[in-house]
């Protein structure tokens, strides 16, 4: 379910398939993402899933899984 809800927000936000988002897609790499735009989706995920995300850990998140398991394991 945090998966689809992060497809979702992913597919809206960098103008994509949602089916064309797995795991594996890399957020800078596959989807083009900037910092800005990481910025940005972040806040969508703080606010989606009422969670708070460092700036540390910000760091360690490169792809869906890794952004969708610090939710799953902090929210």
């Amino acid at each position: 379910m945090v998966l689809e809800k992060v497809k979702n927000i992913l597919a809206e936000q960098f103008d994509v398939e949602e089916d064309s988002i797995t795991a594996e897609t890399n957020l800078q790499e596959d989807l083009g993402a900037d910092s800005l735009d990481v910025v940005d989706l972040l806040m969508s995920i703080e606010d989606e899933f009422e969670t708070e995300i460092p700036d540390e850990e910000v760091e360690n998140i490169h792809t869906v899984g890794d952004l969708v398991s610090y939710i799953e394991a902090n929210s």
